[in-house]
């Protein structure tokens, strides 16, 4: 009997994964986590029945969430990444030397836990010395934090549930004044295309635009995720994401990659006309 694992991505659509191995199951204080293994796309881990990552296509989504604002600020020193228990964001931001530390905020300590023994690749990093693991409530571990930051990265899950306090004008607002002057944030901002998806995406980008001066939109295709098709955040109170972008410093940094390039960095921001018809409407 083949053992099949299915995410609905809308009430009438559903996608679907055939599973080797059920290698991970438990109740958490939180949330449900599952870990398969499967032929196509390898250890997938799943939260609530959603898929947060595989290890298939995961680098997709840790590079975009990562690279593009290291290559647009010049002097990231002190990072704060809000969930991310799996460890891919952290990966990616130890390979910069010039950070000189990273606190990694989870609520759930299990998921860490659990990608240490299932997904050790992903969670190879969390032991680097930069990194320092707060198992907190975001809000209330932000709130103490002022002027602290150069860059946040909210890797939470969707804006239902466990994370659903990420994407309110509160939380933007603790942000704001927990990066420097210069400060980014990035966000994961779901996918557009189905309509419970785009109307979250809708409220976050306004609440977004009315916290910082400057917001933008940019995007990455991700086969396991809703319509395959997903949406990142970049809010910054002084750099733009392409008039401060520079190619050449970042090239510089030798840093190989399977999905980020300087090219592509520019290009994620070109949206299509039915996105562009979405944020102007929230913007005013």
């Amino acid at each position: 009997m083949e053992l099949w694992f299915s995410e609905f991505h809308a009430p009438d659509v559903k996608h679907s994964i055939r599973v080797n191995r059920h290698l991970y199951s438990q109740r958490s204080n939180y949330q449900q986590i599952d870990i398969f293994d499967t032929p196509e796309f390898g250890r997938v881990l799943a939260l609530d029945g959603n898929v947060m990552l595989t290890e298939r296509d995961e680098f997709i989504y840790d590079e975009m969430i990562t690279h593009v604002p290291m290559s647009v600020h010049p002097d990231i020193r002190d990072v704060l990444v809000i969930g991310a228990g799996d460890g891919g964001v952290v990966k990616e931001l130890t390979r910069y030397e010039s950070i000189e530390k990273i606190d990694l905020v989870e609520m759930d300590n299990q998921v860490l836990e659990a990608c240490r023994i299932y997904l050790p690749e992903n969670a190879s990093r969390l032991d680097d010395r930069r990194v320092h693991i707060y198992f907190d409530n975001a809000l209330r571990f932000i709130r103490k934090r002022h002027s602290a930051y150069d860059l946040i990265i909210v890797d939470s899950t969707d804006p239902f549930g466990p994370s659903e306090g990420y994407f309110t004008r509160e939380f933007y607002g603790i942000c704001y004044n927990a990066l420097r002057d210069d400060g980014i944030m990035v966000n994961q901002q779901g996918s557009p295309f189905y309509k419970q998806d785009a109307d979250a995406m809708r409220r976050s980008h306004q609440r977004i635009v009315s916290t910082f001066p400057i917001s933008r939109v940019y995007q990455a295709h991700i086969p396991t995720y809703a319509a395959g098709y997903w949406l990142f955040g970049f809010a910054s109170k002084k750099y733009h994401p392409i008039d401060d972008f520079h190619a050449e410093r970042w090239n510089s940094r030798g840093l190989e990659t399977e999905y980020y390039t300087a090219r592509l960095h520019v290009g994620s921001f070109y949206l299509p006309a039915f996105l562009e018809k979405m944020l102007r409407e929230v913007e005013g």
